[in-house]
């Protein structure tokens, strides 16, 4: 199927990309490509942004479909930081931020976009030397983060925070299911001007991979249960970042 939708290579791994959508006004998921620190490559060179694509969101959008009237497209795009193709979109997804990097035309773009309306979504986010490999974990990613927002701070989500009831009421946070982490799952935010009674700017998944669940929806790998509550964080954000 992928061949039939004429690929094109990418220069930062061995991976090969869908055409992103033409923009029509619709509603349309995107997924940040950024070049890896050491470590920040799977087998075959692929880069660690690459991990679930585009099934993952794939399945989330179908849902997101059944659910609501958006009419989203269910193709997937991507896209870097720098491009100002970004501002066609709402949201923002960024996954393996423990190797994340940023040059300075990126961390600027990603700074316009989050302070103009965008809203970022952070996931898939692991703990230093998960499974041996090099790297990643939270400093890294926080780093990079402060020269994007340098007077930014990461607060803890609460469960009665809005982005938890943009759509299904989530209530517990604390226990949220995992596909194969250890512990639980630690919900970050960065809010305008640190303010948590104004606009969530970006929420960060760490220690988790929400997506996981969606890229193995159908497949009988992990509870319908679990699944379907990791649906409804997709969902509550994707609203949340529409309507805020």
């Amino acid at each position: 199927m992928l061949a039939q939708r004429g690929l094109r290579e990418f220069a930062g791994g061995n991976v090969r990309l869908l055409p992103n959508t033409p923009y029509d006004g619709r509603f349309a998921f995107v997924r940040v490509r950024y070049n890896p620190a050491p470590g920040g490559f799977w087998p075959g060179r692929r880069p660690s942004w690459i991990h679930g694509y585009p099934l993952a969101e794939r399945n989330l959008m179908q849902i997101m479909n059944e659910v609501s009237l958006l009419g989203a497209h269910t193709d997937v795009d991507t896209i870097t930081f720098d491009d100002p193709e970004l501002f066609r979109y709402p949201i923002a997804y960024l996954i393996e931020v423990g190797w994340w990097t940023a040059n300075e035309r990126e961390a600027a773009g990603l700074r316009a976009y989050l302070q103009k309306g965008g809203f970022l979504f952070v996931d898939d986010f692991k703990p230093p030397g998960w499974r041996g490999i090099p790297g990643g974990g939270w400093e890294p990613f926080a780093d990079t983060m402060r020269r994007v927002l340098p007077e930014a701070q990461f607060l803890d989500m609460e469960p009665s925070d809005p982005v938890f009831h943009a759509f299904f009421e989530i209530n517990d946070i604390h226990h949220f299911p995992q596909a194969y982490n250890a512990g639980n799952p630690i919900f970050k935010g960065i809010f305008e001007d640190n303010d948590r009674s104004k606009r969530l700017m970006a929420i960060v998944n760490y220690n988790t991979d929400v997506s996981q669940f969606w890229e193995w929806s159908g497949r009988g790998f992990r509870p319908f249960d679990e699944t379907n509550e990791a649906y409804k964080l997709g969902v509550n954000y994707l609203m949340y970042g529409m309507t805020h």
